[in-house]
């Protein structure tokens, strides 16, 4: 597991996250996980890029437009 120290926060942006920690029934290192959290559970452009590139192109043997009539004309 990583420790992790965020010094010099300013004042009112500490006042904020400890008040919104209380508010969720949480300390303050609790409601900071749960921030970081959700931060690294979304991928980055770059990410998302990276992934695409490592799949692969997909060759599609059907026409797009003539599956979009067909389901279309079917509904």
């Amino acid at each position: 597991m990583t420790a992790l120290q965020v010094r010099n926060v300013p004042g009112p942006i500490g006042d904020i996250l400890k008040r919104r920690a209380a508010a969720a029934g949480q300390s303050l290192s609790e409601y900071a996980l749960g921030i970081l959290e959700r931060e690294a559970g979304v991928p980055t452009l770059a990410e998302l890029t990276e992934r695409i590139e490592r799949r692969g192109r997909v060759a599609i043997e059907a026409d797009p437009a003539a599956l979009l009539r067909q389901d279309r004309s079917e509904h």
